[in-house]
């Protein structure tokens, strides 16, 4: 197994043209609990990265922190060559970072087109543009290859695997540059966890950066091109996908380096 270190020790030149996130030595504490310490990291654009770890390790702090909901008390976040001492949830938006938690967010009394279109509805004089809005959704829908087959079920009342469809239709409409998934398959059965890895393979395949939050390590293996390893607050190592296995890393979790 190739371990490749420290995020310091990633290969520089072209790379740093092509970085879509940085994190520099980001720390926090709640009191006196350490929930953050030093983490850096650097996630390639067009990257899928896995963040994996125990609970406890950091991970939902450190997301926090991409999406403006927690404040860093030292270090440096970069999205795109922009770097910033701390992210506003605004501000966020407007890089492009979208968050996927595991309640999607969804309101389960409205269908699938009206979710996607959530607070960003298409208007026809005062009327709503229901079915340019369908239209949409559905071309939206057909080429990401989520298989939603009735628009006008409201999304209550989907499975799983759908209601996460919509709710990565909704992100990428946004104009998703980083889209960040915390535990896509949370108690979803084994048939509904293969269709929305199909789904998150789709969205691979445009070029969009996502970072999985998973304990799922075998699912991480089927999307992630690079796994960061938290432990205690800390980023112990991150690894090429390729160069390890579900073992090793679970050693790594559990062990430390």
């Amino acid at each position: 197994m190739k371990i490749q270190g420290k995020v310091d020790d990633l290969p520089h030149g072209s790379l740093a043209h092509n970085l879509m996130v940085e994190i520099k030595n980001l720390s926090k504490k709640f009191n006196h609990i350490v929930a953050l310490n030093q983490v850096s990291m650097q996630i390639v654009q067009g990257e899928a990265a896995a963040i994996v770890g125990d609970n406890g390790s950091g991970k939902s702090t450190l997301i926090k922190m991409l999406t403006g909901d927690l404040f860093p008390d030292t270090g440096e976040i970069v999205i795109a060559n922009q770097s910033f001492r701390r992210l506003s949830p605004r501000k966020a938006m407007e890089l492009g970072i979208r968050v996927m938690y595991q309640d999607l967010s969804l309101d389960n009394y409205k269908n699938s087109s009206e979710n996607i279109f959530l607070g960003e509805e298409l208007m026809q004089g005062p009327f709503l543009a229901k079915k340019r809005m369908l239209t949409e959704a559905r071309q939206l829908l057909d080429h990401l290859h989520i298989q939603t087959p009735d628009l006008s079920e409201v999304v209550g009342n989907l499975s799983g695997g759908q209601r996460q469809g919509v709710a990565i239709a909704r992100a990428l409409r946004k104009d998703a540059r980083i889209l960040i998934l915390d535990e896509p398959t949370a108690a979803m059965g084994m048939t509904e966890t293969e269709r929305v890895f199909r789904m998150l393979q789709q969205v691979k395949k445009e070029k969009k950066t996502m970072v999985i939050v998973s304990h799922n390590l075998l699912q991480v293996f089927d999307i992630a091109d690079r796994i960061f390893v938290m432990k205690a607050g800390r980023c112990i190592t991150n690894v090429l996908t390729k160069d390890t296995n579900p073992y090793e890393l679970h050693t790594m979790i559990k062990e430390g380096l």
